[in-house]
């Protein structure tokens, strides 16, 4: 009975160990409110973020700002995000950027209000195995500040986590430019993004930055693991 019980306890490790980590998939939209061609893709991520709300597909706004000078300055446009998604062009060997631009999971990009292709590979990325998994939990500090606590199952080697902080949703009248007097909705909007630096430690936390969005608005965090070559390899969302 003794070597029972060792040999069904080594089993129990064995299995547990070897638990699959459930598949995910990161839509990542470049847009702006200032161009003609976004609406449709703003569209269709609400109605994928909707369709798939049971499932790991987790979708984020990122409002670039080169189509600020064209007659509308896009409040959640920044800079950042347009040297983001430079830096998917240098990734992908592509001379250029433009919007509105889907990039999934870090490994590929295509026009983002392309419904069938978008479907598609969620289908596909949904067949496969995540890399990582993100664990969270909230404390609070000695200051009342709001702490995530994380932890990270799977290889780290030479990856780092993303923390995007994202509006749910909000709705915009447009005054000029080329949506000039069209009322647009965005779903999670990027805020800010913060990253942190893994250097192999699997566990740590973070504080939650003051964020303000005026009255009523939801934000979510949807964090990600992400390695050298920008692919992700993991993600969650934790209602914040």
């Amino acid at each position: 009975m003794k070597y029972l019980s060792l040999f069904l306890f080594s089993l129990f490790l064995f299995t547990s160990s070897a638990e699959p980590k459930k598949p995910f998939v990161v839509i990542q939209l470049f847009t702006s409110q200032g161009c003609s061609s976004c609406p449709p893709a703003d569209v269709l991520i609400e109605k994928i973020k909707e369709e798939y709300k049971s499932q790991n597909v987790f979708v984020m706004s990122y409002h670039v700002d080169y189509w600020d000078r064209l007659g509308w300055k896009d409040p959640f446009s920044q800079r950042e995000f347009t040297e983001l998604q430079y830096e998917y062009a240098e990734q992908f060997r592509e001379r250029r950027v433009y919007t509105p631009q889907i990039v999934m999971n870090g490994k590929e990009h295509f026009v983002g209000s392309n419904s069938s292709k978008l479907r598609s590979k969620i289908k596909n990325y949904l067949k496969h195995q995540a890399e990582n998994t993100l664990t969270f939990t909230k404390t609070k500090d000695d200051e009342g500040n709001t702490v995530l606590n994380y932890e990270i199952d799977g290889k780290l080697r030479k990856k780092k986590i993303k923390l995007a902080f994202v509006l749910e949703n909000s709705v915009t009248e447009i005054k000029r430019g080329e949506n000039s007097n069209k009322t647009l909705s965005n779903s999670n909007i990027v805020l800010q993004e913060s990253v942190l630096e893994l250097n192999d430690e699997n566990k740590g936390s973070v504080i939650i930055p003051s964020l303000d969005t005026g009255k009523g608005n939801k934000i979510l965090l949807i964090a990600f693991v992400q390695n050298e070559k920008l692919q992700i390899t993991g993600a969650t969302q934790v209602d914040i």
